[in-house]
């Protein structure tokens, strides 16, 4: 057993042990709460299955998690674990894509995956009995998908089509341009879409390369919650995932992705012109890792600052002066850096008064902090939207399978919500302070013009 974490918020009662010191084939029970017991087993060649019992419940949620999101790309494969996300739902050697979605449908279950910048995962929700078949099916697609170069082809012009409806939504489009101008020319700055050129010019043969290079045993967590039993869980994804390969040879699990990445120099204003009903505006700092300790101040500021009906932002800009519908601010981690910061949507006449509220606000919170009562409201949000979520099958299945894939560090209710109500004024008052002493970045769409000046509503 690793040694308990000492933080500036406190010592942690627990910590589990890493997947790494654990022997193939072996289990290890890493929690045991509120009759809830979650236990890992790491199978040969790395693959590591994570199981969460829920007694009670009637469902079970799968999910295959790969460490591979759009910064791991090149920038000529830009966009490519999202498109091989969707090559792999195409068919493999016992199934064609109706099979794939049939199968789950003919349950009553739902089943998906979604990319981001540093992880890939493919789910399925089902009834219990019915959890056999979403192993199977979730585990052929990762492990057997046939990647022929029609279906390459094929696929283009979805993915062409997401491009363009993402292109049709500044709301979307404005993150995008936020990160671009915050990270530059970096993976973290690149969209995880890809671009139109690099959709355009991928080739089968590079898809092929990317899949056997990113998809090792050793980089997948196997996840499931619900009414599971891990033994059956196990046995299960070895049955799945033998015949593939994917359990032979002797490498370990994956080591976290390191934090080595520096953030591009921050005030940078990029304008975006479209025409556009709203004006779409993001305006931020560089974050915090996602294993900052920092996180728990900055998740009770950023719900204070623009998480709820209640918040400053809120209120001053759609209460007080009706000067936009939406508004919130949001925090966002990666292994190495994050982002800070908010947006709003409003009538372009509007947007320089908008954005004269949101520095303000910053800078407000930046020198006073928060007052007491707000402080007590941002953890109350945080403690009600950790409980809520942990009714939901599916959003502990993501819990127990991103923790194990991104930090290898599963919390316990208990220590996040001991974590949670560890946050003082002073702590807030500090990562404001830190964060918020650079010069904003901003992304702005809107029908401006190309030589609009925004320099100001950073200054």
């Amino acid at each position: 057993m690793a040694p308990s974490r000492t933080t500036a918020l406190g010592t942690r009662s627990h910590r589990v042990p890493s997947a790494r010191d654990q022997k193939p084939g072996s289990t290890r029970t890493l929690l045991d709460e509120d009759g809830a017991r979650v236990r890992r087993t790491v199978l040969p060649g790395g693959l590591r299955v994570v199981t969460e019992n829920l007694p009670g419940v009637r469902s079970a949620a799968f999910g295959i998690w790969v460490g591979v999101g759009s910064r791991d790309e090149t920038p000529a494969q830009a966009g490519a674990a999202h498109y091989l996300e969707h090559l792999l739902f195409k068919g493999t050697e016992r199934r064609s894509a109706l099979d794939i979605s049939a199968a789950i449908d003919a349950v009553g279950g739902e089943m998906n995956a979604f990319t981001s910048k540093e992880y890939t995962c493919f789910y399925a929700r089902v009834l219990d009995v019915d959890l056999p078949l979403a192993v199977d099916v979730v585990s052929d697609l990762v492990t057997s998908a046939l990647l022929r170069a029609k279906d390459v082809d094929g696929e283009r012009d979805v993915i062409l089509e997401e491009i363009a409806m993402r292109d049709d939504d500044p709301g979307d489009l404005v993150h995008e341009e936020f990160a671009d101008a915050m990270f530059g020319r970096t993976p973290l700055g690149r969209p995880i879409l890809g671009t139109v050129e690099t959709i355009e010019s991928i080739t089968p043969r590079a898809i092929r390369a990317f899949y056997r290079r990113q998809y090792r045993p050793e980089n997948i967590v196997v996840s499931a919650t619900g009414n599971v039993d891990h033994v059956t869980v196990v046995r299960l994804v070895r049955k799945a995932f033998g015949p593939a390969g994917f359990l032979d040879g002797d490498a370990v699990p994956a080591v976290p992705r390191a934090g080595e990445f520096r953030t591009r120099g921050a005030g940078d204003v990029r304008v975006l012109t479209k025409t556009t009903e709203q004006a779409n505006i993001v305006l931020g700092v560089p974050g915090i890792a996602r294993d900052d300790d920092r996180r728990f101040a900055l998740s009770v500021l950023s719900s204070a600052l623009g998480g709820g009906m209640s918040s400053r932002l809120f209120q001053e800009i759609r209460e007080k002066r009706g000067l936009a519908y939406s508004v919130f601010s949001f925090a966002s981690h990666y292994a190495d850096t994050g982002q800070f910061g908010v947006y709003a949507g409003c009538m372009p006449k509007k947007v320089d008064e908008v954005l004269a509220v949101c520095r303000d606000e910053l800078v407000k919170v930046a020198a006073s902090g928060l007052t007491d009562e707000e402080l007590q409201r941002g953890k109350g949000q945080m403690r009600g939207g950790l409980v809520l979520g942990m009714e939901d099958t599916g959003s502990r299945m993501s819990r127990i399978g991103k923790a194990e894939l991104l930090t290898g560090d599963l919390w316990s209710t208990a220590d996040v919500l001991a974590a949670i109500e560890a946050v003082t004024i002073d702590d807030v008052k500090a990562i404001a302070d830190s964060l918020l002493e650079v010069t904003p970045t901003l992304a702005v769409i809107g029908p401006f013009d190309a030589d609009r000046d925004f320099s100001s509503a950073i200054a």
